[in-house]
């Protein structure tokens, strides 16, 4: 990263679904489980699962639409969607949010990298601007993942949920704050068992639509999940301290993947994080995949919890298997009026332990 260009967070939002389903409500509460076992193997206390007819792309169009706000800017270069869950297995959903945030026929793709959806987007958005392809890039991860479980499975439905995030990323020095200073990813096919939806894809179409509703759900192995998010996370988020020169006593706001409790407490206490560095929010937010670090970074952000420029680690696991981590300084950006935060059903982050 040149002194002369680097990519700066210029805008954040954020957006998470009205409808709230907690640990004692029904779907989760007619499981074979109890409110105390899913906080205590999970930390989660409740989700946000969107209404009948409410997509992914609805989700981002909104998130997209508070960035660009913030960052007060009416067009961009690039737009990218990290998603698992998109509006249509064709087209992609990116062209469409492109289309209704009104910025005309700018390049849009969809990233499919799972719960490291973001920070592969991330890695993209940046390359895009030091090559000097873009100077402005807008970034969101959005997932309905209550649209890829099936309620009747312990093991995903009390963990995954629904939401959206998004950064806009302009040209800008890497002296300023809320530059992206390096990202780095890795990936391994031979774990891809890991997480999957087994039918539906091209080896097992099911046109005759014979599958059990279960084929067409995700599947999590859940011990063997836990290990390798625990391992990689760990692994790369101490890589990309290397890379900037950082020591773990450095960094003063740490956001790992949301997707369990213990997961982010055992990454964090390998890496060296402090407790009060530590920012979360799955107790009220549950696991939305892709979504997970964006909707906590924009949250800190618009409650202005974090100070601006301080060290940040950024990292993910997530099916595939992929996983990554980012080190930025934390952005310059004013908190939210109190009507944007109800838009989004703001909850101050949880620093971790809880």
């Amino acid at each position: 990263m040149t002194a002369d260009r680097a990519s700066v967070i210029a805008g954040v939002g954020a957006c998470k679904p009205a409808r709230v389903i907690r640990n004692t409500d029904d779907p989760i509460a007619s499981l074979e489980t109890t409110d105390t076992w899913i906080r205590s193997r999970t930390g989660i206390v409740s989700r946000g699962w969107v209404a009948d007819g409410e997509s992914t792309g609805d989700l981002a169009v909104r998130a997209g639409r508070q960035a660009l706000d913030q960052a007060g800017v009416t067009h961009v270069d690039l737009v990218m969607v990290a998603t698992i869950t998109p509006d249509h297995r064709l087209p992609a959903t990116a062209p469409w949010v492109a289309a209704q945030l009104g910025l005309g026929t700018v390049p849009a793709f969809d990233i499919v990298a799972a719960c490291a959806g973001f920070l592969y987007g991330l890695a993209a958005g940046e390359a895009w601007i030091r090559a000097e392809r873009a100077d402005r890039v807008l970034l969101i991860a959005a997932e309905t993942m209550s649209t890829m479980v099936d309620v009747s499975d312990r093991g995903t439905a009390v963990l995954f949920a629904d939401g959206a995030a998004a950064v806009v990323l302009r040209r800008g020095t890497a002296d300023e704050a809320g530059a992206v200073l390096a990202v780095e990813l890795g990936s391994d096919g031979e774990q891809k068992d890991l997480a999957t939806v087994p039918a539906g894809g091209a080896r097992r179409p099911d046109r005759a639509q014979a599958e059990p509703l279960w084929e067409h759900s995700l599947q999590l192995q859940g011990p063997q999940t836990f290990t390798q998010a625990v391992t990689r996370m760990t692994e790369v988020s101490r890589s990309v301290l290397r890379t900037v020169g950082w020591q773990s006593t450095h960094v003063k706001a740490f956001i790992g993947h949301q997707a369990n409790q213990r997961i982010l407490d055992k990454v964090a206490d390998l890496v060296g994080i402090a407790p009060d560095s530590r920012l979360g929010n799955i107790r009220y937010t549950g696991n939305t995949s892709s979504a997970s670090i964006p909707l906590v970074l924009a949250e800190a952000v618009q409650g202005g919890f974090v100070e601006p420029g301080v060290a940040t680690v950024l990292t993910a696991f997530g099916g595939g298997a992929v996983w990554g981590a980012a080190a930025m300084t934390w952005p310059s950006l004013p908190p939210a009026s109190s009507r944007i935060a109800a838009q989004i059903g703001f909850t101050q982050p949880q620093k971790e332990p809880s």
